[in-house]
Order: C-alpha cells, then structure tokens, then sequence
C-alpha cells in the first residue's frame, strides 16, 4: 500500500502541523473504503518499477531523468511495461531513462505560459489543486520551491505520480494526496496555491474560491488559471453537453480580470492582503483588501466557516490541462 508516513513526518514541525489532526484518518479511511476497483493492479505496477537515482535530473526545463549509462534494452523494456500499466497519461509529457511518456495534454506548454507571471516560487510551500499525475508539481519544485503538494482524488494519478517519483530517486520535494479541495480544512499555511483548469469544472465556484483562500497563508499567492469568455461584465457561458470536448463544465467567466469572474465575485480581495494571480492569457497581479469580502459577498451557504511512448489520443484541450 502507498504509504504516506513520510509525508506525515514532513510536515509536523511545519505551518502545516495542524493538518495532521485530521490528514491520517482520512487516509486510513480512503484505503478502507474508497480504493478503486483497479487500484491494486496499479500499485503493483509501481511496486516492481525499480528505485533509480537520476544521473543527470532536469525538472526547470522539462521533467527528465537521465542515467549515466543507457538501461539496458531488457530493463528499458521492463519499465515501459510497467509505466504502460498506467495508462491512460494525461499531464505530462514525461522523459525518464529514455522512455518517452507521450501523454495527451501538453502540460508544459502551460507552464511556460504560467511562470514568467508567478512570484518567485523559491522556497516556497505550494499547494496544486486538481494536480493530475503531478508534472506541474515537479516544475515548480524545478523552480525552487521548498514543498509542492498535490490533491487529486483520481487513484491513477496518484499512482502514476508514485511511478515517477520512484524513477526520480523517491524525491521527497513533491506529495500527492488522493483528496479534493473539500477535504481540506482551512489551512492558511501554503505560500502559493494553484488551482489550473479546476474552476469551470466546479459546479459552484463560488465555494472553490473560498476554498483555495483558505489555504492561504498571509501575505500568500493564490494562481487561477481558467477558460474563459469575451462579453461584458454579465457575460458567463454555461455549456451544454460538452465545451471544448470536455464534459462536466459547469462555469466559464468573462476574461476581463478576477473582478468579473461570475459577474462580481470581488471576494477574491482576500484577507491578510493575500494576493491573486488571474491568468487568462494575460496575466494582472492584485492586491486585494479586506473590506469586499467581509461586506458584501458573504461566504455562500455550506462552506467551512458557516458550517519508449506511451500515447494517446487527445481528448481535452491542450490549452487547458
């Protein structure tokens, strides 16, 4: 079974320490109860991939580890296997030892739209909302970050996140936890917090952004990065069967800044003067007072404080994921 014990040690003489109240029992009630039907055939996958220490480890540029001799073709073949186990690979693409992991959203593209309009990520604790199989994680941690925690309840992601971390020298600069953003208690301890093409997936959005604040700490960043829409200040889309070949979205808002985001939510001018990176393309950083919030948006109903290649095809889009 994935064990999570290392994680706990990290973070107990950290901001994060509190979290440990609650952190392990819901673990221990997500392997009791709530393991997927192929999550065992996953986990072995991970288990007979071997612990490989990179030569040469590139996470700035891309996601690549790198021997210094070439496996031999048995052993490449072997983990290839291993790693087409895990498919189907979304975020990505990956390069380790040679095998390329072709996956089907190209999440390095985002990034180099995202991080010429991020804050110094140095020593950062980062919190990545909806993290998939974790690359994102991986380059911030490529960019100096102290701590990057994922959530994502998807059990293959989590288990494919395993897989690399393995092959990466079992870093421990990256975690994923196989939770959503409603599992969290109000943690107000990551210095950054990134939720990327989570929002019109949310069916309220409202909630998602109380949400993500509430993980911030004083003086933190939280990066939103979304589909959004031209129009005026009224103007959000809510699709159909499908937007973009994509199903479950709920919610795209106007693209003209964080202050038209479902007509008026200004209540990302969050406590503590935390701060809002909004990224639609363009990217507008704010500094945001106490008094909207308080006044006049109301945290909605039900929330916290009221209560070789491997390929496929592509079926999202690419500027999304």
């Amino acid at each position: 079974m994935i064990d999570f014990s290392n994680f706990y040690q990290l973070i107990a003489k950290s901001p994060l320490s509190h979290w440990l109240e609650t952190l392990p029992a819901q673990v221990a009630a997500w392997q009791r109860e709530a393991l997927h039907g192929k999550f065992r055939e996953w986990e072995r996958a991970v288990e007979f991939l071997p612990e490989l220490t990179p030569w040469r480890l590139d996470l700035l540029h891309s996601v690549t580890a790198e021997s210094e001799t070439p496996l031999s073709e048995g052993h490449r073949l072997r983990i290839e296997n291993l790693l087409k186990n895990l498919m189907p690979w979304r975020k990505g693409p990956y390069s380790l030892y040679g095998i390329n992991i072709d996956t089907e959203w190209r999440s390095d593209w985002k990034w180099e739209r995202v991080l010429p309009h991020l804050s110094d990520l140095s020593g950062r604790t980062i919190l990545d909302v909806g993290c998939g199989s974790g690359y994102h994680m991986w380059r911030m941690i490529g960019a100096g970050a102290h701590l990057a925690v994922g959530i994502d309840p998807t059990q293959l992601f989590l288990c494919q996140f395993e897989a690399v971390r393995k092959l990466l020298g079992n870093d421990q600069r990256a975690h994923l936890l196989p939770l959503g953003i409603e599992q969290l208690p109000a943690l107000e301890a990551f210095d950054t917090v990134f939720s990327m093409g989570v929002l019109y997936h949310r069916r309220s959005p409202l909630d998602h952004l109380w949400q993500l604040k509430d993980q911030l700490a004083p003086g933190g960043e939280l990066v939103l990065e979304t589909l959004v829409v031209e129009g005026d200040e009224n103007t959000v889309l809510v699709p159909g069967d499908r937007y973009a070949q994509m199903r479950n979205v709920y919610f795209i808002p106007l693209g003209g800044g964080p202050e038209n985001v479902a007509g008026e939510v200004r209540i990302y001018r969050c406590a503590h003067r935390r701060r809002l990176r909004h990224l639609d393309g363009g990217a507008a950083a704010h500094r945001m007072d106490d008094q909207r919030i308080a006044g006049r948006f109301p945290r909605p109903a039900g929330s916290a404080q009221n209560r070789g290649r491997l390929s496929g095809a592509i079926t999202g889009c690419d500027h999304c994921h």
